[in-house]
């Protein structure tokens, strides 16, 4: 694959990923958005649609990496690093059903927070405002849920932080890797810029 296309795998990660996750709802009548986790699509031995679910996370954390490191490392370091470890921990949700226990809670914390972390490492990396408002946004929807401003499964919060970081990582594949969004100072000419 030409260096220069990478940026497809930014893309292809969470849209498998999101494939697998609406093929799983779709094989599971059971499943309700008002008392269940995303995560319980993917209980080995009580969800029919786990292997669909889990090789979902799978297949599209493995993609994530592969973006981080063959392209995303090049321009944001710091950020490629909070991605790949954001990717890894999202395979550890596939591998680490709800059968686990303990060890699945702790994995699917850390997926969040790694994800909501690194979208403040690249904010602070590439000196983009933007992204301050996907920060508040996901912040915002986990605050809103945990002091019961809505109620609901936590599949709800799980869904919209999930669309608010695909939004972000969108906004970061066209601003680094298709050279989109890019600051003023960027667009001059170098004898403009003093």
């Amino acid at each position: 694959m030409n260096s220069e296309r990478w940026w497809i795998l930014a893309i292809l990660g969470p849209a498998l990923a999101y494939a697998f996750l609406a093929a799983s709802i779709a094989l599971s009548p059971w499943f309700s958005w008002e008392s269940d986790a995303l995560s319980d699509l993917g209980h080995s031995t009580r969800s029919g649609a786990a292997p669909y679910f889990n090789f979902g996370l799978l297949i599209g954390g493995f993609f994530l990496v592969a973006y981080g490191v063959l392209d995303l490392r090049r321009r944001q370091l710091f950020t490629a690093a909070g991605l790949i470890a954001s990717a890894l921990a999202l395979q550890s949700v596939g591998v680490f059903d709800e059968v686990y226990g303990s060890l699945h809670g702790f994995v699917s914390v850390a997926f969040f927070l790694l994800l909501w972390v690194t979208m403040i490492v690249y904010a602070a990396e590439a000196r983009s405002l933007l992204t301050i408002a996907p920060i508040v946004a996901y912040m915002l929807v986990w605050v809103l849920y945990w002091a019961d401003v809505y109620r609901g499964g936590i599949a709800i919060p799980e869904a919209a932080s999930l669309t608010v970081a695909t939004v972000w990582l969108i906004y970061l594949v066209t601003r680094e890797s298709l050279g989109l969004w890019k600051r003023k100072a960027e667009e001059r000419p170098p004898s403009a810029r003093s």
